[in-house]
């Protein structure tokens, strides 16, 4: 008998991490901004110690500045800069998916009820499943947080956490990955 895996679990060889605008500018005023920035860097640092792929967004820099110092410190390439609220307007970015055979998307940002749900959803009608992880999301208001949350869960997206991501994506422990990763989570 064939031992199955669930399809929601996270698989390495078509998962992708997208950080939504966190950005320095907005961050002061976001509910529990400190919680977001410490999961999305063990996110970030996660992906590149499995040599996952990383993408990320800024919502009009000009005014909201780039990404939080502490995460581009971690993160390779540039920024997808876009104007649209939800990222299918980031340029390429669903056609790069796509193109790489991404399947799963981990999504992690602010702010949860704009820029995140309008992602998500669009992700969701685009055939990709979505593990939102809902200790690196945030709002200015929490009511806003929790209820994009909820909103997102019942369209299909996946709510998790940081730590659940990374080891869903380990699979095993014992290995030198999972070391490292069990390192950053601490």
């Amino acid at each position: 008998m064939e031992i199955l895996k669930h399809p929601k679990i996270l698989r390495r060889e078509d998962t992708a991490l997208l950080l939504i605008d966190i950005q320095e500018k907005i961050l002061p005023v976001i509910f529990e901004n400190e919680r977001v920035v410490e999961n999305a860097l063990k996110l970030i640092m996660g992906f590149n110690v499995m040599r996952l792929p990383v993408y990320f967004t800024e919502q009009y820099p000009k005014g909201l500045g780039n990404t939080n110092a502490e995460l581009l410190k971690e993160l390779n390439g540039s920024a997808i800069l876009k104007m649209s609220f939800s990222c299918s307007g980031a340029g390429d970015l669903f056609e790069e998916l796509i193109k790489n055979d991404i399947k799963q998307v981990v999504v992690c940002g602010i702010e949860s009820h704009v820029c995140v749900q309008q992602t998500v959803l669009d992700l969701l009608s685009n055939g990709f499943q979505v593990n939102v992880a809902a200790d690196a999301v945030s709002s200015r208001k929490k009511f806003d947080y929790e209820t994009a949350l909820n909103r997102m869960n019942k369209n299909g997206a996946e709510i998790t956490t940081t730590e659940s991501v990374l080891f869903e994506l380990l699979n095993i422990c014992g290995t030198e990955e999972f070391k490292s990763v069990s390192k950053i989570i601490k």
